[in-house]
């Protein structure tokens, strides 16, 4: 396998190794690692993991291309959906985006908020990485207008105190520490990383404990059937309690998250009995979530099932679940299109959005790989445009 990827630098594979260290004194000192926790080290360990530390994560110098990145089309329509209910909540309305990236996105957003004339009070990113927060300020602070700029606030944490508006999420759950499991003569058992007799990394089962063997064999009722002999997949007991804590203090407002992955009976599918854990590392997916700890991009995908019961059981209601493209498309994709490449300067700049577009909405890019799952509390009415509400499909979660 890794003879397929492109070699680290000397820097690179230093900085990894690092890492390794780290994790290999853990598990000498503590055991065998769950694999979230290994997982969770790998992405955010501070100054080493993927996303804590100075190494370019987005775009195509990156590892991988989010839809902000592609250009301003996407958080335009999300802007496009969302501004009624910051207009509809007054002036003490925040916006709220989780992991922010590049800063690409927020950049567009508040630009085309500031185009509609329904600006949030506030517009907060909680980025936990110290790194990516500086990264966001100075694109930021170079590329607003200073009014703008003002209105951009960074947590380290949800907010505590009760607030009303909007939180935006695209490519966050994916990126939550996941738990392995697998299914061995009926019994639940969750995968860990050990050290082999080498002092190597490697993955073995141990007997899974309450709170994961409960999701599993939640998933289990709700589909129906027992999971196979030899089954094995990802799983995020955590998710309720996630949710609670990013979204418990938001009183008013609604919840927009997009990210890839299915409804539970298209994600648990008999075939897919690997699951969907993947590594990205410079645009190339590989399946060795323990090659290069710290340079690699682990992700998995989501059970959209599983984020509508955890929103429920943070008392939202799902507003809306649709394929991004479906969601893009309800949101004004066209007309904004359209004025975009009225305005663009040259032919170049038109093709650019053309090809914009067929990535964002194309099945085989992210118009279907990619869904988008809205919540909503605390208002009588939602102002979705009615085109979004048509567009739900809800029904199939």
């Amino acid at each position: 396998m890794s003879s397929q990827l492109p070699d680290p630098s000397a820097e690179e594979r230093a900085h990894s190794d690092r890492l390794l260290a780290r994790v290999r004194e853990e598990i000498a000192a503590h055991g065998p690692m769950p694999f979230a926790q290994y997982m969770e080290r790998c992405l955010y360990a501070p100054g080493l993991g993927y996303y804590s530390a100075g190494k370019t994560k987005f775009g195509e110098a990156g590892d991988f291309i989010t839809a902000p990145e592609l250009g301003d089309l996407f958080a335009r329509c999300v802007v496009n959906a969302v501004y009624p209910v910051i207009q509809m909540l007054g002036d003490a309305v925040d916006f709220l985006e989780l992991g922010g990236g590049s800063g690409a996105f927020a950049e567009a957003a508040l630009k085309a908020f500031a185009a509609q004339g329904a600006m949030p009070r506030r517009y907060y990113i909680l980025e936990p990485s110290a790194d990516l927060r500086e990264r966001q300020r100075d694109r930021l602070a170079e590329a607003l207008p200073s009014e703008l700029f003002a209105h951009v606030l960074w947590l380290d944490r949800p907010p505590e105190q009760e607030w009303q508006g909007v939180l935006f999420a695209n490519e966050v759950i994916d990126a939550l520490p996941t738990t392995r499991f697998a299914m061995r003569a009926g019994e639940v058992y969750e995968e860990y990383v050990t050290l082999d007799g080498e002092g190597r990394l490697m993955r073995v089962d141990r007997p899974a404990d309450a709170l994961v063997s409960g999701a599993v064999r939640h998933v289990e009722r709700d589909l129906g059937e027992e999971f196979p002999e030899g089954y094995r997949s990802e799983i995020l007991p955590q998710l309720p309690y996630w949710i609670q804590a990013v979204a418990g203090t938001l009183t008013a407002g609604m919840m927009l998250f997009a990210d890839y992955g299915y409804v539970r009976r298209e994600f648990y599918l008999p075939e897919r009995n690997d699951g969907t854990l993947r590594a990205f590392y410079r645009h190339r997916a590989h399946s060795d979530p323990l090659y290069l700890p710290g340079l690699n991009d682990l992700t998995a995908s989501v059970d959209f099932t599983a984020l509508a019961e955890a929103g429920n059981g943070a008392g939202f209601g799902v507003a809306g679940y649709m394929p991004q493209a479906q969601f893009l498309i309800g949101s004004g994709l066209q007309d904004i299109f359209g004025v975009a490449y009225e305005s663009a300067p040259d032919e170049a700049a038109r093709y650019a959005l053309a090809q914009q577009v067929k990535k964002l909405t194309l099945p085989d890019q992210m118009g279907e790989r990619f869904q988008v799952m809205l919540f909503a509390r605390g208002m009588d009415v939602l102002p979705l445009p009615a085109e979004l509400l048509e567009a739900d499909q809800g029904d199939r979660l």
